[in-house]
Order: structure tokens, then C-alpha cells, then sequence
């Protein structure tokens, strides 16, 4: 049934797959199952807690798949608990859940920087502002800076990808929220500390967010864009010793854009949209740079949206879908190239966007990274000898199996030796290990199981020599990945568990020795099953998913011992019943489980969500476990709405 559905929504210029979770969560299924019942007895309102509409998909005439999600072909104009017709309601706010900033406790000066409204945007340039140092605040030297985004919308629309650039460098990779007809805001504040030289002097800010707005799809997305500067408070934002470069926390002395250059009518980011697709930057490194880091941005859309849950070629060609659904296989890798050497790889974390999988599953509370899409750094100082020479050089990226669309940018970051106009170096050892993938498959049919693994070790040593002496840097980045999916009821249920284990150590022998070492899990465990519905040509489809990861960092510096571990755990559950693009009735819950601790500070959030109803809310600021607590809801909260 859900391979019928696949293939007619398809048909209409678009796709539609539906992913979820454990089997602990069909266990619990039965538990929310026989407590809806007992509700029910009691309140029978619930019943007519219901959706109205998801509707329609965009055709391929009318935007491209680098701003719809062909995944999803729905959108919700659900209202429930609305406001009566004499009162007006007030704005739905979606927030994506994350540790607030650490701030110092001077009073931060605020520069508006542009304000616009973005309506039918797509195929058009980005919008640009002229930024210009504050000459307002009364000091000039900032110890944090905060870029604020801020949005309203209302209506009905797609998610839509954006990012803001400044001077051609990347300082956020973000999402839009899906309105609803009542208004929805939203508030993302980043840490934008590390690029302080760009601020510092004049740049072009640019906003690239393709939207499309016409009789069906109302939303404008009503923006604000504002940086806060934060004083310094003892704190020196240039490095005055070497070693600060490695484990003092102060930001690059340059940040050099690799990125694409405007005009556009597009993002600045390369588009990759096949295996062979390589995107390349050429640029030139001041002659007395002593470190380099480069920090990569990457999202993925349209046919690889969900490349975690593609099925290989050959499942793909024995039944004939080739023009019908995506393959691939389920394994993705970026490669980053520096004059045509690996220097380091990203194995991307999966972040679902806020329409993504089912729409219902992210209002208030978005998906992990949605709202502010991680870079990945990739130490690339043991190369810096070989960019030292005053000629131009090359960074180029690519994707190993991938379709159509990736979109990929980094920034450059330098630290330069203040006390020299050149340093010189060379990169001593350079091992690239071969990625290793292996594949193993079983299907009769549209039914089967396929298990792939895949690893990959790059490791580089190099010597630079500047003012503050001779530093040998080491880089090693190790990848383990292992994708399990299974496909039963001739593609009416599927099962995948993916996970990505990876560690980076950086090493540098100044006389207190540097280490950085940061292993990560990032970890997806999806199941959905579809079956026919109890009215006449529907589909009752049942979706959960589980998606987090776990972060550790060490670090070691004449700076002290640093330590920090994240753990960010998503579950969510929900029904729909569908008729043909339109889902008639349905029901959305998430909860969110968030952890963080570093050298006796803590921050932790327990939050759940059923539609747009916060059900719970706790938050503990200290390793005391003092905390507020907010009890929106019943204890049972995890009711699926099954009709």
C-alpha cells in the first residue's frame, strides 16, 4: 500500500515517506492505546481534537527541489484549541531546544542589521544589507556576539531552507518553521564569537531564502536579523602568546569565505547534485599564518532529504522503480579536498527538517539541529606549509553516492603570527586510508533486509615555525557507520537503524602540550507502517522516530583541563489517516530529553509536546538538579490519537 502511495504522489511531482522508531515504542503504542480509551470515557471532546488539513504538494513549475522537501507533500492548518472569532490569537512559538549562551554580565549594544520580508524570493538574488562596525556601543572590543534571527509567518508553507552570510562567510544554516493560519514566531540565537574579525570592519550581510508564495501556499516570512556585542570584561579577543590559538577560545585573526561569490540567484553554497559533482574554491593564505581550521556547512534536500533511508541500486533496478524512487544506498559521506588531497571528511548528522517525516511531529518543538544546522571543523594546520607560498590554492568538495541535492560551504579560519610577516612549514605525514564500505542485501521483491557498514581513518602530521617557535600539529578524524533497514509488506513497513561513531584529536607540541579529542555518536532508529484505512480509499499510517546523539569533548591546554559531555534524545510519535495528498485527521507528540555538563556547569531540559500543547517543561540550570518545572498536561503524555 505505502509503495501504491509512493508511486502516485510521485506522479505529482512529488514524494511522500514516513519514517519512526523502536520497538519499545510499539509496546508503548498499546499502552497509549488502552489510555486513549480510558480517556475517552470521560472525555469524549477529545475525539473531535482532530486536523483539518495538510495539503497539497508544489509542483517542479513552480519551485525547486532546493526549497521543497519532496518527502513530504503536506502542510497542516490544524487549530486546535483555537481562539474565538472575537479575540485574536496569539502567535504559536516553535523553538528548537538547545543550552541557552553563556553571556558575560556587561549589557549587550544591539545593531539591526536588515529587516525584509520574504514572499515570493526563489529564483531571485539574496537579499543584502550593508553591515558596518557598531560605532554606538560605547567599547569596541567584545568579549561575545550573538546574532539574533527572528521570524513570524502566517499562512500556509513549506519549510524553506536559508543562510546568512557575511563578507561570503557562512554564519548560519537554518530552517523556517511551517505556519499555521493563526501566525507562528520564532527566535534563533547563535554564538557567532568565532568569526569577531568580520565584524570588526565593514562586510556585505546576505540572506538567501527561497520562498514561494501564490493562491495555495500564503506564507511570507516576516524577518529580522540583529547582532548583539557584548563587552569585554578582562577578556582579550587577540591572541597575544601562540599557544592561545591552540585552547585560549580566541577567535581566528581571518576568516577567508569558501564559498561561491555573488552576484547569484541562489545561495552562496555549492550545489552537489550527483557523485561526480565537485565543488571548488580557489583562494590565498597571508604568508604569516601559523594555524588553520576549516569549518564546513552542509544540508542535504530533495532526493537525498532522507539518504539514510534509500535502498541500494540494485533493489532499486530489480524492481523496476528507477524512475520512481531514490537509491543510493543509505551511506553518504562529504570529502573536503585541499589542492586534491583528502584532508578530512564529514559523516553528516541527520538532521529532519521542521516539515520533514510528518509535519505533526515538530510544532512547538522542532527537530535537533533544525534551526541551527551544524559546521564540522577539519583541522587542516599540519597543511599549512603548503599554502604558505603565496600562490592560490584550492578546497573542493564532493559526496560519495549522492543525488540530487547538497549544499555545501565552508569558512577558512586563520590565526596569524602578529609578531612576523612570514612563517614557513611542511606537511610531514599524510595517511588516507581507503573508505571501506561493505553491503549486504536479501530481497525477493519489494521485501527484504540490507545491512551496510562502512569506515574510514584520515590522519596528517605537519611542522609550522613562526615567532612562537616550532609546532608540530597532528590531525586524526576515525568514522564507523552502520545502516540496518528492512522493508516487509511489499514496502508498507520499514525499519532502520543507523548509527555514525566518530572521534577527532587534534595534537600540538607547544610546551604544555595541546590535546583536543571530541568523539561523537550521532544515532537514527526509524519505523513506520502503513495499512488501509477503515473508510473507503484511505491510509492509516503510524509514524514514530528516534533521533539523537552524544558528544564528548576533552581538551588540554596551558590554558587548563577541559571537559564536556551532550547527550540530545528526540522521540516522537504520530498517526494520520490520508486520502490522497490530504491528510484528514491525525495526531502529533514529541518529547525531548537534552543534557549538558562541562567543568561544574549543568543544563538540562525535559520537554514534551502533543500538537501545538506543551504537555511539560523542566529545566535544571545546576548540577544541584535545582530546577523549574512546568506541568502542562496530564502525567500520561504520550497519547497517540489512533482513529
Amino acid at each position: 500500500m505505502q509503495m501504491i502511495l509512493y508511486l502516485m504522489l510521485l506522479a505529482a511531482n512529488g514524494e511522500f515517506r514516513k519514517i519512526s522508531r523502536s520497538f519499545i515504542c510499539r509496546l508503548r503504542l498499546l499502552h497509549h492505546l488502552f489510555t486513549l480509551a480510558m480517556m475517552t470515557m470521560y472525555n469524549h471532546f477529545f475525539l473531535h481534537f482532530v486536523f483539518l488539513f495538510l495539503f497539497l504538494f508544489l509542483s517542479l513549475s513552480q519551485i525547486s527541489g532546493s526549497n521543497l522537501h519532496k518527502t513530504k507533500v503536506l502542510t497542516s492548518d490544524f487549530l486546535p484549541g483555537a481562539a474565538s472569532s472575537n479575540n485574536t490569537p496569539a502567535l504559536t512559538e516553535y523553538f528548537e531546544v538547545t543550552k541557552p549562551i553563556e553571556l558575560p554580565k556587561t549589557k549587550p549594544c544591539s545593531e539591526h542589521i536588515l529587516h525584509h520580508d520574504f514572499g515570493f524570493t526563489y529564483g531571485r538574488p539574496p537579499v543584502l544589507a550593508n553591515y558596518t562596525p557598531p560605532s554606538h556601543c560605547p567599547s569596541h572590543t567584545f568579549s561575545k556576539i550573538v546574532l539574533e534571527w527572528k521570524a513570524t509567518c502566517k499562512g500556509r508553507q513549506f519549510d524553506r531552507i536559508f543562510g546568512v552570510w557575511l563578507g561570503g562567510v557562512e554564519i548560519l544554516r537554518s530552517c523556517t518553521a511551517e505556519p499555521r493560519p493563526t501566525g507562528i514566531v520564532w527566535t534563533v540565537q547563535k554564538d557567532v564569537t568565532r568569526y569577531h574579525s568580520l565584524f570588526s570592519s565593514p562586510h556585505t550581510l546576505a540572506v538567501f531564502l527561497g520562498n514561494v508564495v501564490d493562491q495555495t501556499y500564503t506564507g511570507v516570512y516576516h524577518v529580522d536579523v540583529t547582532i548583539l556585542f557584548y563587552p569585554s570584561n578582562g577578556y582579550a579577543p587577540r591572541s597575544k602568546v601562540g599557544a592561545l590559538a591552540f585552547g585560549g577560545g580566541v577567535p581566528a585573526d581571518l576568516v577567508l569565505p569558501i564559498s561561491r561569490n555573488l552576484p547569484l540567484n541562489d545561495g552562496l553554497w555549492f550545489r552537489i547534485e550527483n557523485s561526480t559533482d565537485e565543488g571548488l574554491k580557489e583562494f590565498m593564505v597571508p604568508q604569516n599564518a601559523y594555524r588553520a581550521v576549516l569549518e564546513v556547512y552542509v544540508s542535504f534536500h530533495e532526493s537525498d532529504e532522507f539518504w539514510y533511508t534509500n535502498p541500494p541500486d540494485e533493489y532499486i533496478v530489480a524492481n523496476n522503480l528507477t524512475n520512481s524512487a531514490e537509491g543510493g544506498g543509505s551511506f553518504r559521506e562529504v570529502v573536503v579536498t585541499l589542492d586534491g588531497k583528502v584532508v578530512g571528511a564529514v559523516w553528516p548528522f541527520t538532521v529532519i527538517y521542521t516539515g520533514g517525516v510528518n509535519p505533526l511531529l515538530w510544532r512547538p518543538i522542532t527537530g535537533i539541529g533544525s534551526f541551527d544546522l551544524p559546521s564540522y571543523d577539519i583541522e587542516v594546520t599540519p597543511f599549512l606549509g603548503t599554502l604558505l607560498d603565496g600562490g592560490i590554492h584550492s578546497v573542493g568538495f564532493s559526496v560519495t553516492n549522492a543525488l540530487n541535492v547538497w549544499f555545501i560551504d565552508a569558512n577558512l579560519h586563520l590565526w596569524l603570527d602578529g609578531k612576523s610577516s612570514t612563517t614557513e612549514g611542511e606537511l610531514v605525514e599524510h595517511v588516507d586510508k581507503p573508505l571501506s564500505v561493505s553491503l549486504v542485501s536479501d530481497f525477493e521483491g519489494l521485501n527484504g533486509s540490507f545491512l551496510t557498514s562502512a569506515k574510514r581513518s584520515i590522519f596528517s602530521s605537519g611542522w609550522i615555525i613562526s615567532s612562537y617557535g616550532n609546532i608540530t600539529t597532528s590531525f586524526v578524524q576515525d568514522f564507523v557507520y552502520n545502516n540496518s533497514m528492512v522493508l516487509e509488506k511489499n514496502g508498507d513497513k520499514q525499519t532502520v537503524n543507523q548509527v555514525i561513531l566518530f572521534n577527532d584529536s587534534v595534537r600540538a607540541n607547544l610546551p604544555s602540550p595541546f590535546v583536543d579529542d571530541r568523539y561523537s555518536k550521532f544515532s537514527i532508529y526509524i519505523y513506520e507502517e502503513d495499512e488501509p484505512g477503515q473508510e473507503d480509499d484511505t491510509t492509516f499510517s503510524v509514524t514514530n522516530v528516534t533521533l539523537g546523539f552524544d558528544k564528548n569533548k576533552y581538551r588540554s591546554s596551558a590554558f587548563g583541563v577541559s571537559k564536556s559531555a551532550l547527550k540530545n534524545v528526540q522521540d516522537g510519535q504520530a498517526t494520520m489517516v490520508i486520502r490522497g495528498n490530504l491528510v484528514v485527521r491525525g495526531h502529533g507528540e514529541t518529547q525531548q530529553d537534552y543534557s549538558y555538563t562541562s567543568d561544574g556547569y549543568c543544563y538540562s531540559r525535559e520537554v514534551g509536546s502533543s500538537n501545538y500543547t506543551i504537555l511539560y517543561d523542566k529545566v535544571t540550570h545546576s548540577c544541584n538538579k535545582r530546577s523549574h518545572y512546568h506541568d502542562h498536561g496530564r502525567n500520561s503524555i504520550k497519547r497517540l490519537f489512533i482513529m
